[in-house]
Order: C-alpha cells, then structure tokens, then sequence
C-alpha cells in the first residue's frame, strides 16, 4: 500500500521559513517524478514544485527563488523548504505523484 506522510506545517510571520517532509512508503521512490501542491480555502489545488527521478526542478512563479524542493531517495523522502514566506502562502500542503499518489497535507499559516 502506498502511503505519503507529508509533516513540517505550521504558523509562522510573514518572512519566515518552514521545511516540509513528505516520507513515501510502500513504493520503490526513486523513479518517480514527486510533486509539492497547495491548496488554499476556496481556490483549487495547484502545483508548487516538481522534482524529477534524476533531480530537475520545477517552480512554479510564485515560488521561484523562494522554494526549493529535493529529494533524498536513501530515505524515500522529499522537501520543501519555503523561505520568504508570505500570507498569501497560506495554504495546506501537499506531496503526490503520478496524479494517484497524495499524502493527507500539512497546514501552513503565514501570520502578516
């Protein structure tokens, strides 16, 4: 069964940084393309970052020179560390791929 646990949520002011986890379990990582997504109240899912098998990165604009996103295959695990952060990046969090695969999400709250 295949299982992503997304964790690092949390409040923090504007200006801070938070780093989220996504570890992935009964799959083999490596392969795969993964994905951040996030989700605001009342807006639709939509991408943050992508990271391919051999390690290209992907942003989309409003999280270029602030987000990075990697990947650790020895610990089936992948990042997202946000710096910068805004109150519009509130939002909550999610790891996926293959467009089948998501985790539960992890809250983000940026405070003004």
């Amino acid at each position: 069964q295949v299982q992503l646990v997304e964790s690092g949520g949390g409040l923090v002011q504007a200006g801070g940084s938070l780093r989220l986890s996504c570890a992935v379990s009964g799959i083999i990582f490596r392969p795969y393309a993964m994905g951040w997504y996030r989700q605001a109240p009342g807006k639709q899912r939509e991408l943050v970052a992508t990271i391919s098998s051999s390690g290209q990165t992907n942003y989309a604009d409003f999280g270029s020179g602030r987000f990075t996103i990697s990947r650790d295959n020895a610990k089936n695990t992948v990042y997202l560390q946000m710096n910068s952060l805004k109150p519009e990046d509130t939002a909550v969090y999610y790891c996926g791929f293959g467009g089948a695969y998501w985790g539960q999400g992890t809250q983000v709250t940026v405070s003004s």
